[in-house]
């Protein structure tokens, strides 16, 4: 009898661990407790548009709007290339002084421009394209956005 009642105990223990060890991992990699966004967001803008690319600054704040009233995290990054690049650069952005003030109110936006296609308007240019200095300058924003898709990031086409 004391052998039967011993490997009862020992299985209910064993089960007990194993039950704790799931919930701790679970905690370990949660999002909100690892520090990461719990939402990710990916932007993608194509078009020299100023009315597409003030779209998606309006996509932007109001998803940041939405999640902060609900009290959980959002990451976004908004990713130009081709003609969408004109948001981004110095001397032909119709949006930069509202991206300037984007960037200093949200620290979880990232804005991404695509460096093919900096690198092409550079050499049609024959000077160096200057970028906004809120830009982080991507290899390719096709792969970029491949990238943040492959991370888990919602995608969003204004």
């Amino acid at each position: 009898m004391h052998l039967r009642h011993s490997r009862s105990w020992t299985l209910a223990l064993s089960a007990i661990l194993f039950a704790a060890m799931i919930f701790s991992a679970n905690i370990a990699t949660s999002p909100a407790l690892a520090g990461e966004a719990m939402h990710k967001v990916a932007i993608h803008v194509d078009s020299s548009d100023p009315q597409l690319q003030n779209m998606a600054l309006n996509n932007v704040q109001n998803l940041n709007k939405y999640y902060k009233s609900k009290g959980e995290t959002v990451q976004i990054e908004l990713v130009a290339y081709g003609p969408g690049l004109h948001m981004l650069r110095s001397d032909t952005s119709k949006v930069k002084s509202r991206i300037a003030t984007m960037a200093l109110e949200m620290d979880n936006l990232q804005f991404s421009a695509c460096g093919n296609t900096h690198a092409k308007m550079t050499k049609k240019a024959g000077k160096e394209v200057v970028l906004l200095s809120e830009a982080t300058n991507v290899p390719s924003g096709v792969v970029r956005l491949i990238e943040l898709q492959e991370k888990g990031y919602a995608y969003v086409r204004p």
